[in-house]
């Protein structure tokens, strides 16, 4: 017999009629935030419901009528994509601090205090969040939270989402093998080769990651490159 925490509701509402399936919670939530998880690892029951509580299954004609098809697979699919499912306050709590993590992470690499042109750090985006009350969706996508979470934050500290050019100059004993790291690191726009086999080059990054980018490359050529940083648009 099925225990209660086995599995959730997932539902959603097509013109005023409710639909239900029963899934399990773990995978039902990781193929909702994109990974690819197979329904067979997601689905309690190949069964639409109306009211799961009550055991009420939805008619095939209704099914038909709002989904357009009576695969439950493909309607299954539909309502992890496009509706609800349900959450115990553990499971939401969890759910909203790993979002908030990536939301406070992707604003630290791509904000910078405009007075200074300097990254935030993210003890103080934090701390900003608490002041703020800021909201998080455990279902949106982090990006587009961090964008209107700046909005917010530069209402109490000075704050804009932008982005640096690196013009750097690597010295030939390590310009033959520094190139695909450059590549990992941010977005080649510029490259040069030199006569004396240096590599000048310029790279597009996130203005909040240029201290962790410059840092890399001076590991990377043991403090021999010639870096210049240039924060250049909002």
């Amino acid at each position: 017999m099925a225990r209660k925490h086995d599995y959730v509701v997932a539902w959603i509402n097509i013109k005023s009629k409710r639909f239900e399936i029963l899934v399990r919670p773990d995978p039902a939530f990781k193929f909702k935030e994109g990974e690819d998880i197979s329904l067979d690892d997601i689905l309690w029951a190949d069964t639409i419901y109306r009211d799961s509580r009550k055991g009420l299954k939805a008619s095939p004609e209704e099914v038909k009528k709002a989904f357009g098809t009576t695969d439950v697979r493909k309607i299954a699919e539909h309502i992890l994509r496009e509706g609800d499912i349900q959450l115990t306050e553990e499971q939401r709590r969890r759910l909203i601090e790993a979002k908030k993590r990536q939301i406070i992470n992707y604003i630290a690499k791509n904000a910078i205090d405009p007075k200074t042109g300097r990254p935030i750090p993210e003890t103080r985006i934090e701390i900003a969040f608490e002041q703020l009350r800021i909201g998080v969706d455990p279902f949106k996508d982090a990006e587009s939270q961090a964008i209107e979470a700046v909005r917010k934050i530069a209402r109490i500290m000075p704050i804009k989402l932008a982005k640096a050019v690196i013009r750097a100059v690597i010295p030939p004993p390590f310009s033959g093998r520094i190139y695909r790291e450059l590549n990992r690191l941010g977005r080649v726009t510029k490259s040069e080769w030199l006569k004396d086999g240096s590599l000048k080059v310029e790279l597009e990054i996130p203005a909040g990651s240029q201290v962790d980018v410059v840092q890399r490359i001076q590991a990377l050529t043991k403090g021999q490159a010639s870096v210049e940083v240039k924060v250049v648009k909002s």
